[in-house]
């Protein structure tokens, strides 16, 4: 107690220092003394600790008005030398407001950039700002913030156009350039200067005050006592269950304590968790230390004295307050980074801002956080400043990356991560490159931190280990910072940039030497590679430089010199690189076909060999903006084009080409993943462009300067192919010996990979600089390439693109021209498909395809031609001519050296031996001679008369070959090939080929001719060979044609042969089909005279036909039977809220709770579902049973749920898979007794009334008599025995399905353990069959469908059987307890002075009344042997019960709304004639709670359309029970309905009849009915009064725009924890409710566990299920129960048609109502747990989602 009173005493003490302390004379005693530094210390000295941090909880209301009161306030004072309130608004009203917005982001905050204007893609804008700006209008990327950028909006740098939003356009009146100090006085700026210098100085020493137990100079304590904090601060290593247990040991506190504590520490940064002695402090952190130091280090603890703590706290406070105040005034904002950068004493880095960012990593969270907000909100807002700051970050940059390095906190709490906004501002990073040389610092400090190196000095990754894994992650945050620095490209150089720029380049052509030729790798031969070589590392460095790279030479391209003197440096360190490389290597001379050449010996397969060669790369790179630039033939004196070395050039990169063929043919399949993965990526759109794409450029680049035959010798040789092309006698190879299989397929897969590389260094001219094409028209083609393989989705187009350093591919602006967009349907998305006239441009070998794709794109290219009729050769497609620089590349298709090859292919192919060739070299080989056949046509057609054409491929082609061996010449050899029978699929091809041929042999003759000669000749020529075409294809055809007749007929005759022999057998069948025409008819209305009833006497009676179904088990054919085996209709039975009018009524206990009557507000039903298959009720025992024992198995082995819960009973239906946990017993249709007995209305309340005090007497004989009561025998109907039992007419396997079902649905119902003597079973039985049929009914009102005939069969079956079973569940109950239902259900309608509490008529639902009385009066009547007919008895009850839902509808009716009354017909006025008469009966009774109604029209349309869903409800009730046919106008959407309905169900269409009719026998029940005190009590608003019709339930509506709902979800904080945001806010469909899902502040406890706050809220909102919408992932969450869930497609799609699960893409996305619409349905079809389960069984990953966690 002692410590609550001390506790208590200080506020008391400190209230009388409060009530004496004058702000104002504290302020004006400030303004005289000389020292205020000293003076204003010593005034926080005395009041801070008597403010801040008196207890274990501190309590920030009060500690934050003391602090205002007796800190903040003599500041403002002192500042504005006046009373703040009018010195600050003064200040504001002088102030100019900024064009900067300055919006710092929330966590989740919605952030937009324009991907047309903004510069680079972290120029972003705040919601306000771009809605307010032009590029709403633009196609803009939407992203959700990690929190702590701020808006650009106002940033002219930062915008190409649209800089300002409406909001914060300058007004053209202020001159911006005048100084914001000059509105201010000399005094006040001394003023300001004096306490923003005290006040920051403050905050800065004690923020980085690092002395637990006292404080600096001057703010020493006067009085000090002993109590201490532990301080438990936060890191990155340790998980939250971790810190959760060791606090629990260490302060004993409980789990919610912990779970609070390591909350605050994981948000703020640190949190006191012990308060008192320094002793008691020290026990609980050496216990916290002890505990967590087993793994790696200890959790960070200290014992802090009670005053360090409390001056920290208000040093954060002041710097809050410092941003609060600048924010009055630009000028304030000025003297306060004037203040921050000023230079103290010591010299360099002295300045309190330099003090801070070097104290960055010693800080906790909250403190950095903070004064991030200070820097972003001053230094950053003011431009001037801004640049200063900036060059303290530079020069200190170092320092700060090295400190980041060593800390654990993530970048976004670090200094670091301000080089954003700063390093993309191009203006100062441009003098930040030229002042500080940070090009250079940055390349440094990267090259620095990578320390690993083997003997060559290259780049060395050992095995990772998790340390150096996140070492390595914080390395390539420099990476993204020199991204910053070069993403804007300079227009105008100046000399100093040009010398920084190439100094920079010096440094990183020093990292790129470090990488050539790092993670070598040699071919394992014999066996398997032991350990897999690290090979992640190295290409991530490379993914993350792909894009540095390709800034630089975007860089190089802007200025002619800085290019020439890159290359130049490149080419230096290529050739220092390869110095390296190229000793021990011997020379050897190759020669073929007459031509020879000098190189050196080199085995890929042998040697050691590397992918990563990004040197080479990059001269490549600039090798092609030579010619671009066109610098090349401009300065070519420059340039050391005349020192390079081709061989060297291609040397390297043609290692890695042939590597990847090896790979391809298998040769190094011992080497293990990893180099299948480097290969992979090699090729990968991420990395292909600076990796794959530039070693096929260099080829390019050495091959354009090379003798053509000498650079395929080279090539042949690095294939390892040389041998065999060069014999003489090759064209005859392997005739000789019998090679080794292995070897011969390796082979032939190296030589199609060598023939596919020479296709690409002559064909790949799509890069500006190597043809002459067009920056987009690169994008095209590879649009184009993807399209032919399937039409595709936006997203996989953008995948499939590289991307540059914006994020962006540049698809947007060329996509139309190639392709046409096809909207998605309800599911699926949008879809481009290639234009048709684009699939001329179609190169089946493009170089981007991988082998997979590229026979998909052939194969559809194919069949596509065949849809038109085309022939199938798929010729190369006309390519654009090259730049100057490589032109000289034709001449390597018409080289001697490659048509000794091509021949050498074609002869193979004429005389095929054993499996020498391959039909796909073939096929590369016409594809080759295709090429060259273009090259030499695309010639002819552009020479004028006088230049002569030097490209002669047609003339070379038909040369035989040399003597001695006079081969035959390519085109002979191809006229063989053209009709063999082997290579029928490459017909199309050669005759194409041959085609050409012909065609410019006759150009040639035409221009060697004179001009005179008409070129008829020509045309004739290729005419014939048209006509030789079509003839051809038409013989083919008619052959095709024959062939087709001859079979059919065959088969004709086999099935006559077969009829013949089975004739009884389809004599049979025909018979059936009779009959089941028959049978049809026979339901058909037309047949009967009277019209079709399902109720009452009248009732028709359809013919007795035997049903007979087939287990889907045993496949055994089973007939329905009251006495046969039991079959069963698989079932699941759930709660369900989707109709509910009232989710706030808190749930019942289940153990007291009474179910017989439902309230018209439907809170809680039990619906029942089944997907329609039948089996016996014996194999779905053994079904089941297998299905436990497995799952017992399967416990004992893994520890995870599966999709359905067999302790619940649940299963899956064994042949659909659909989730089920029960069975419902299929039942005959009971047959009505049609007697004569038929009492009118009278009679039947008389002889009803006498049965029930029968049954009455003999139930109170039935319970133990206490005391002996005289019971007064009443006389009893002689025709009806009480004691009578009457005998069960249902088999044995049926009984036990009875209580089956019925438990199930008790169970589930109620939330109850099963217990088959329960007398509330029938109940749920009928309630769920009654609820189920409302369901059903609202579904077809929503679908706008008919009431009968558009349900699916499983739905009818499911009603019929639900029906069936509720009229004979009483035979499975005890027979005493069901007439007790029914008597108390009667006494609702005609009340009964033995039965108490009946409830009020506005109380119950009369459809859930109907069923359950029609159904529960079967145990009756089986005791009544007078011959009273069941349906005379089910027509008054239906009767009654219509007229008191009538009565229900009218109490219920509200005032008329003034609408224009319809003009009425004869019959109808009668109709309101009898409302107006009824509704006047009422309010006599009621009394003044009704209000007077003239409009009969009104009253009458309340009823008419009140009523309908009742009675439809009614008429699929009765029609399932008794299975009348219903008539045909129900079975469409046709007018005249109502008369139908009601004569279907035996109703007056005039439903007040039912009244009037029987008026003396009905007033007096409606007299009971409303005096009944729960009416007055309702109508005067004390209960819920639901008014009829009950609208249909719908889910909550969207907004169209998804950034509504994201900004929505960014200012929702979590309700528990103060304040904070939450991290993943979900919102519930069903509802509307925003809840903070997945986090531990809002999990709750349900039933003895704990859940999150999503599974709590289905509890109460949905009866278990819930469908919600995770906005920060825009997904659409089903859950079901505590362990089922699954993630859905969200309605929202982007303007492609695709949604966008994880907002990963960015684009707009906009509510799809179809979508949405098809959500809903599964909600109302009560069908998301079954969506659920289907769900979790195709995907095994769900089940092991902890769901109720979520």
């Amino acid at each position: 107690m002692a410590a609550a009173e001390s506790d208590r005493e200080v506020p008391s003490a400190l209230c009388t220092e409060f009530l004496n302390f004058s702000v104002k004379d504290t302020a004006s005693k400030w303004l005289q003394v000389t020292d205020l530094y000293k003076e204003v210390y010593h005034h926080l000295a005395r009041y801070v600790p008597k403010i801040y941090c008196l207890g274990p909880n501190l309590n920030p209301q009060s500690e934050d008005l003391l602090a205002q009161m007796l800190l903040q306030a003599p500041l403002e004072w002192y500042l504005c030398g006046e009373d703040p309130s009018t010195g600050l608004a003064k200040l504001e009203q002088n102030n100019q407001p900024s064009q900067l917005c300055g919006h710092v982001f929330k966590v989740g905050e919605p952030t937009y950039s324009c991907r047309e204007c903004a510069a680079d893609p972290t120029c972003v804008l705040c919601m306000q700002c771009f809605l307010g700006s032009v590029h709403k209008e633009h196609r803009y990327r939407m992203t959700t913030s990690g929190g702590g950028g701020f808006c650009d909006c106002g940033d002219t740098e930062a915008w190409k156009k649209g800089p300002y939003c409406q909001k914060h356009e300058p007004n053209i009146s202020d001159s911006c350039q005048e100084d914001p100090l000059a509105h201010l006085s000399t005094d006040m700026i001394a003023r300001c200067y004096n306490v923003f210098s005290v006040v920051l100085k403050y905050a800065v020493d004690m923020l980085t005050w690092d002395k637990e137990d006292e404080l600096p100079l001057g703010l020493e304590p006067p009085d000090r006592s002993d109590t201490y904090y532990c301080m438990l601060f936060n890191d990155e290593v340790h998980t939250y269950e971790q810190v959760i247990y060791t606090l629990q040991k260490a302060v004993n506190c409980t789990q919610k304590e912990a779970v609070s504590f390591a909350t605050t520490v994981d948000r703020d940064g640190r949190k006191s968790v012990r308060f008192g002695d320094f002793a008691f402090c020290e026990l609980a952190k050496s216990v916290i230390v002890r505990n967590t130091s087993r793994q790696s280090k200890p959790l960070r603890v200290q014992v802090m004295h009670s005053s360090v703590v409390a001056h920290q706290c208000f040093a954060l406070k002041a710097l809050h307050w410092l941003g609060h105040v600048i924010g009055y005034s630009d000028a304030l904002r000025r003297i306060l980074c004037q203040v921050g950068l000023e230079r103290g004493p010591e010299g360099e880095n002295s300045s309190l801002v330099d003090t801070l960012m070097l104290c960055d990593s010693k800080m906790w969270k909250g403190a950095r956080n903070v004064y991030h907000q200070l820097f972003m909100s001053s230094l950053l807002m003011d431009l001037k400043y801004k640049k200063l700051f900036a060059i303290q970050f530079a020069k200190n940059y170092r320092r700060l990356q090295t400190d980041f390095m060593e800390d654990d906190h993530e970048r976004v709490v670090s200094v670091t991560s301000l080089s954003v906004q700063l390093f993309t501002v191009p203006t100062m990073a441009r003098m930040l490159i030229t002042e500080e040389n940070l090009m250079t610092t940055i390349i440094r400090t990267f090259v620095d931190h990578l320390r690993h190196r083997d003997l060559q000095g290259r780049f060395q990754f050992e095995r990772y280990t998790a340390q150096q894994a996140f070492k390595f992650r914080r390395v390539q945050s420099l990476i993204g910072d020199l991204k910053y620095v070069l993403i804007s490209r300079p227009t105008e150089w100046s000399d100093q940039l040009r010398e920084k720029f190439l100094e920079g380049l010096d440094t990183f052509l020093e990292l790129l030497k470090c990488m050539q030729g790092m993670d070598p790798v040699v071919r394992q031969v014999g066996q398997h590679i032991e350990m897999e070589p690290e090979w992640e590392a190295a290409f991530t460095l490379q993914m993350k430089l792909t894009h540095i790279i390709s800034m630089m030479q975007e860089w190089c391209a802007t200025d002619e010199r800085v290019l020439i003197e890159a290359y130049k440096k490149c080419l230096t360190a290529l050739t220092h690189c390869h110095s390296g490389f190229a000793d021990g290597e011997q020379p050897i001379t190759l020669s073929m076909c007459g031509h020879s050449v000098d190189t050196i010996r080199y085995c890929v397969s042998q040697e050691k060999v590397s992918i990563h060669l990004p040197v080479s790369r990059l001269l490549a790179g600039l090798h092609v903006l030579l010619s671009k630039m066109e610098v090349a033939y401009r300065f070519p004196e420059q340039l050391p084009l005349s020192e390079l070395s081709p061989p060297m050039l291609i040397e390297h990169p043609l290692r890695c080409l042939v590597l990847c063929a090896q790979v391809h043919a298998g040769m190094w399949r011992r080497n293990g993943f990893s180099l299948v993965n480097q290969i992979y990526y090699y090729h990968n759109v991420k990395c292909r462009v600076e990796m794959f794409d530039k070693d096929l450029i260099m080829l390019q680049a050495g091959a354009s300067m090379m003798d053509p035959n000498h650079f395929l010798m080279i090539v042949l040789s690095r294939f390892e192919l040389y041998h065999i092309f060069s014999s003489a006698d090759c064209r005859k190879r392997y005739n000789r010996e019998n090679v080794n299989k292995d070897v011969v397929q390796q082979n032939n897969t190296l030589t199609e990979e060598m023939l596919h590389l020479i296709m690409m260094v002559v064909g790949e001219r799509f890069e500006a600089g190597i043809g002459q094409v067009e920056g987009c028209d690169e994008i095209k083609r590879e649009i184009l390439h993807q399209l032919c393989i399937r039409p595709m989705a936006h997203s996989e187009l953008v995948k499939a693109l590289p991307e540059n350093e914006n994020k962006e591919t540049g698809m947007e602006r060329v996509i139309d021209c190639v392709a046409s967009f096809k909207k998605p349907g309800v599911t699926g998305r949008g879809l481009y498909e290639l234009r048709p006239e684009c699939a001329k441009q179609f190169n089946l070998y493009f170089h981007h395809y991988s082998r997979a794709d590229q026979s998909k794109a052939e194969e559809a290219q194919r069949k596509l031609k065949r849809q038109n009729g085309e022939d199938t050769a798929l010729p190369p497609p006309v390519l654009p001519p090259f730049c100057p620089l490589f032109a000289s590349l034709v001449n390597i298709l018409q080289c001697d050296v490659l048509l000794g090859m091509l021949g050498a292919v074609l002869q193979w192919a004429v005389e095929p031996s054993a499996g020498h060739w391959s039909e796909s070299m073939l096929q590369r080989v016409l594809h080759l001679i295709g090429m060259a056949l273009l090259e030499e046509q695309q010639q002819l057609e552009n020479s004028s008369e006088d230049n002569d054409v030097y490209f002669n491929f047609t003339l070379k082609m038909s040369r035989p070959g040399e003597a001695p061996s006079n081969t035959a010449s390519v085109l002979a050899l191809l006229e063989n090939l053209q009709n063999a029978p082997h290579l029928e699929v490459h017909e199309d091809m050669i005759r194409w080929l041959l085609k050409t041929v012909a065609g410019i042999k006759t150009m040639r003759e035409r221009s060697a001719s004179t001009s005179t000669v008409t070129a008829s000749g020509s045309r004739g020529q290729e005419e014939t060979a048209c006509d030789k075409d079509k003839a051809e294809r038409k013989r083919k055809a008619e052959m095709a044609r024959l062939r087709r007749e001859k079979v059919m007929a065959q088969m004709s005759e086999m099935q006559r042969h077969f009829i013949n022999e089975n004739k009884e057998l389809f004599q049979q069948s025909l018979e059936e089909l009779d009959a089941s025409t028959s049978t049809s008819l026979e339901h058909s209305p037309a047949l009967s005279d009277a019209a079709l009833a399902c109720v009452g006497p009248r009732r028709s009676r359809p013919r007795e036909k035997r049903q007979v179904v087939t287990c889907i088990l045993c496949q055994e054919e089973q007939e329905i039977r009251a006495d046969g085996k039991a079959m069963v209709l698989a079932a699941f039975v759930q709660r369900s809220t989707v109709m509910s009018k009232n989710r706030t009524r808190p749930p019942h206990d289940p153990k007291r709770y009474d179910p017989l009557f439902m309230h018209p507000d439907l809170s809680f039903g039990t619906h029942t579902g089944s997907c329609g298959h039948i089996m016996h009720s014996h194999c779905w025992q053994r079904y089941f049973e297998a299905v436990q024992a497995k799952e017992q198995r399967r416990q004992q082995r893994l520890r995870v749920h599966t999709s359905y819960d067999v302790g619940n009973g649940e299963f899956l239906c064994p042949l659909c898979e659909c989730l089920s946990n029960t069975v419902i017993p299929l039942l005959p249709r009971t047959m009505g007794s049609s007697s004569c007995e038929q009492p009118g209305l009278g009679q039947w309340l008389k002889t009803s009334g006498q049965q029930i005090k029968a049954m009455h007497s003999a139930h109170r004989k039935l319970q133990p008599v206490s005391t002996v009561e005289e019971t007064v025998e009443e006389e009893c109907p002689a025709v009806f025995n009480v004691d009578y039992i009457p005998t069960n007419p249902y088999s044995s396997t049926i009984k036990e399905m009875l209580t089956t079902f019925g438990t199930a649905t008790y169970k589930v119902g109620l939330k109850v353990h099963p217990n088959e003597q329960d007398p509330r079973i029938p109940i749920m039985c009928w309630s769920s069959c009654a609820y189920t049929i409302q369901s059903i009914e609202r579904l077809l009102v929503d679908e706008k469908k008919p009431l009968f005939g558009s349900l699916p069969c499983r739905q009818d079956d499911c009603l019929s059987s639900l029906a069936r079973f509720g009229s004979a569940c009483w035979t499975a109950a005890c027979q005493p307890t069901v007439q007790g239902h029914f008597i108390r259900l009667l006494a609702a309608l005609i009340p009964d002075p033995q039965v108490e509490a009946s409830p009020c008529i506005l109380d119950v639902d009369m459809l859930h009344l109907l069923v359950s009385v029609v159904l529960s009066y079967g145990s009756v009547h089986s005791q009544d042997s007078s011959g009273l007919s069941v349906d005379a008895v089910q027509l008054h009850l239906f009767h009654l019960i219509t007229v008191a839902h009538m009565v229900q509808i009218l109490l219920t009716s509200g005032p008329e709304e003034v609408t224009m009354e319809q003009e009425s017909g004869e019959a109808e006025r009668g109709e309101e004639e009898g409302a107006c008469r009824l509704y006047n009966t009422l309010r006599t009774h009621v009394g003044s709670s009704l209000p007077e109604v003239g409009s009969g029209w009104h009253l009458w349309r309340c009823v008419k359309t009140g009523i309908l869903p009742y009675l439809r409800g009614a008429a699929l009730f009765f029609h399932h029970l008794h299975g009348v046919p219903a008539p045909p106008e129900l079975h469409a959407l046709c007018p005249g309905q109502w008369e139908v309905l009601c004569g279907y169900l035996s109703l007056p269409s005039n439903l007040l009849q039912l009244f009037h009719g029987q008026q003396e026998l009905l007033e007096p029940l409606l007299h009971e009915w409303c005096t009944h005190p729960g009416i007055q009590q309702t109508l005067q608003g004390g209960g819920v009064l639901v008014s009829f019709p009950r609208e249909s339930n719908s889910l909550i509506d969207l907004p169209d725009d998804y950034s509504a709902l994201i900004n929505q979800a960014s200012s929702f904080t979590c309700p528990k924890s103060g304040g904070d945001k939450s991290r993943a806010p979900t919102l519930c469909l069903v509802c509307g409710s925003m809840l903070c899902s997945q986090s531990y502040c809002c999990q709750t406890e349900l039933e003895g566990e704990d859940v999150g706050a999503c599974t709590a809220h289905t509890f109460a909102c949905g009866a278990g299920v819930g469908i919600f919408l995770r906005v920060r992932e825009s997904q659409v969450l089903f859950l079901a129960g505590k362990t089922k869930g699954c993630f859905y497609a969200p309605p929202y799609l982007d303007d492609y048609g695709e949604t966008d699960q994880g907002l990963r893409r960015g684009n707009p996305l906009h509510l799809c109502h179809e979508r949405y619409r098809k959500i809903q349905k599964l909600w109302r079809q009560h069908s998301i747990t079954e969506e659920i389960g289907h769900a979790q069984e195709a995907n095994q990953t769900l089940v092991g989602i902890d769901w109720q966690h979520l």
